[in-house]
């Protein structure tokens, strides 16, 4: 049986937003991603494994996150008998909150010129 073309789907835009005035620690779309993994899961280990990374990858990343912020974005307790977690400090909810709308913001500002020049790509 001869093998089928692959089909395409249609080209899509997707700003990325960072802040990279931190250097290699900016804060971007990986990061948001993990911080709403950690809020949906209460959990860095379950987070980090969601999104195929080692877990000392993802404690890396919060360390760098709290670090960029005047206060922590992720706070964290230990295991025993009870388990450990973590969850979004407030800020951590804000930053979240805030670059989620930031980036559909960006989207809405794109769309029109985007659809624009996606008409012109190659099929």
């Amino acid at each position: 049986m001869p093998a089928r073309p692959k089909e395409r789907s249609a080209p899509r835009l997707e700003p990325r937003l960072r802040f990279p005035h931190a250097g290699p620690d900016a804060f971007g779309p990986g990061k948001a991603e993990l911080l709403r993994h950690i809020a949906a899961t209460g959990s860095i280990r379950t987070a980090a494994a969601e999104l195929g990374m080692s877990y000392n990858r993802a404690w890396q990343l919060v360390t760098a996150m709290n670090a960029l912020f005047r206060t922590p974005l992720v706070a964290r307790s230990r295991g025993g008998g009870t388990g450990g977690g973590a969850v979004l400090t407030p800020l951590g909810e804000e930053v979240l909150t805030r670059y989620t709308r930031m980036e559909a913001a960006c989207r809405r500002a794109t769309r029109r010129d985007w659809q624009a020049l996606s008409a012109r790509l190659k099929a």
